[in-house]
C-alpha cells in the first residue's frame, strides 16, 4: 500500500518559514519524480516544485526563489522549505509521486499552510 505522509504545516506570520515534510511508503522511492502542489480555497491546485530523479528541481513562477525542493532517497522523504512566506502562500498542500513510464500517480492527504497575522 503506497502512503505519502506529509508533515510541517502550521500557522506562521507573513515573512516566517515553514519546512514541509513527506515521508513515503511502499514505493520505489529512487524511481519516482517528486513534488509539492498546493490549492487554496475557490481556486486549482497548482505546482510548487517538483523534483526529478536525478535531483533537478523545477518551481512554480509564484515561488521566486523563496522555496527549496530537496529529498532524500534512503529516508525515502522529499522536504519543501519556504521562507519568506506570505498569505497568498495560504493553501492545503500536496505531495506528489510520480513516474510515467509506469504510469503511477500517488497523492498525500495534504498539510495546510496558513499564513497570517
Amino acid at each position: 500500500q503506497v502512503q505519502l505522509v506529509e508533515s510541517g504545516g502550521g500557522l506562521v506570520q507573513p515573512g516566517g518559514s515553514l519546512r514541509l515534510s513527506c515521508a513515503a511508503s511502499g514505493i520505489l522511492f529512487r524511481i519516482f519524480e517528486m513534488g509539492w502542489y498546493r490549492q487554496a480555497p475557490g481556486k486549482e491546485r497548482e505546482l510548487v516544485a517538483r523534483i526529478v530523479t536525478g535531483g533537478m528541481a523545477t518551481y512554480g513562477d509564484f515561488v521566486k526563489g523563496r522555496f527549496t525542493i530537496s529529498r532524500d532517497n534512503p529516508q525515502n522523504t522529499v522536504y519543501l522549505q519556504m521562507n519568506s512566506l506570505k498569505p497568498e502562500d495560504t493553501a492545503v498542500y500536496y505531495c506528489n509521486a510520480a513516474n510515467s513510464r509506469l504510469g503511477r500517480v500517488h497523492w498525500g492527504q495534504g498539510t495546510q499552510v496558513t499564513i497570517s497575522s
